[in-house]
């Protein structure tokens, strides 16, 4: 089902900023636990240094400068090594971490760096760079996963975000994720020939819509193709009618 709300399809920072959003909150849902220490040491850091210069505003302004200088100097001092350890954080620690989380069995840890590329050619659609780090807590041992697919492949021409698509994405490509998400795993299975062979099939039958077409060619589900099935049966039967008339 699509998203009610709409973005700007050429601003590739909202693209990314939605894209983020969608993926934590469906990987909480799968029930992974998700672990908040790199924002709350961001966070710390930052509120940190704003504690720090509010002190030393208060400072020189209730004592003045002459009789408060020299805590002055050790409050600039801190100031500048809590930003410069912020700076580091952000650019070396986090890396554009967006979720960090691990099963509920705390067996494997996952943690998903995200990123984004402008298009190099014009009518070219950006791509959403995403890679995945996934750790046997036990044994120690990792894996990497690297994807980049067009982020039109999950938002429409107006905007909306399509979370099934972007969701099967995630299901195919990461292991982890298709082992909690078994459905979405296999969607899709038929080669995507025959889906754009079935797709073109049924494009002109009146009541089919997107969602409907891409259940029926991705094979959703007794529910989903009985849905399509029942909608397009009722639609060609109206179509019928009005064609008798």
């Amino acid at each position: 089902m699509a998203s009610t709300e709409k973005i700007t399809v050429y601003n590739v920072a909202d693209l990314r900023a939605t894209t983020d959003d969608a993926l934590v909150n469906y990987l909480n849902s799968l029930g992974l636990v998700q672990s908040h220490t790199l924002l709350d040491t961001r966070l710390a850091l930052g509120f940190s240094a704003f504690l720090l210069s509010a002190a030393c505003f208060a400072w020189d302004y209730k004592f003045g400068f002459e009789s408060t200088k020299q805590y002055t100097l050790i409050a600039v001092i801190l100031y500048t090594l809590l930003n410069g350890a912020l700076t580091y954080w952000i650019m070396f620690v986090e890396r554009g971490t967006i979720y960090v989380g691990s099963t509920k069995d705390g067996k494997t840890r996952v943690r998903l760096i995200s990123d984004s590329k402008k298009p190099q050619q014009k009518g070219e659609a950006p791509l959403y760079k995403l890679r995945v780090d996934v750790e046997d807590v036990k044994t120690g041992k990792k894996e990497k996963i690297e994807l980049e697919r067009k982020f039109s492949e999950w938002f429409d021409a107006s905007g909306r975000f399509v979370a099934a698509p972007f969701q099967t994405v995630l299901a195919q490509r990461i292991p982890l994720v298709g082992k909690l998400d078994p459905k979405r795993a296999v969607v899709a299975a038929a080669p995507s020939s025959e889906q754009n062979v079935i797709r073109e099939q049924f494009a002109e039958t009146p009541g089919y819509t997107a969602e409907i077409l891409d259940a029926i060619a991705s094979g959703l589900g007794e529910s989903s193709t009985t849905t399509a099935a029942t909608t397009g049966s009722s639609a060609n039967q109206d179509a019928g009618k009005k064609r008798r008339k």
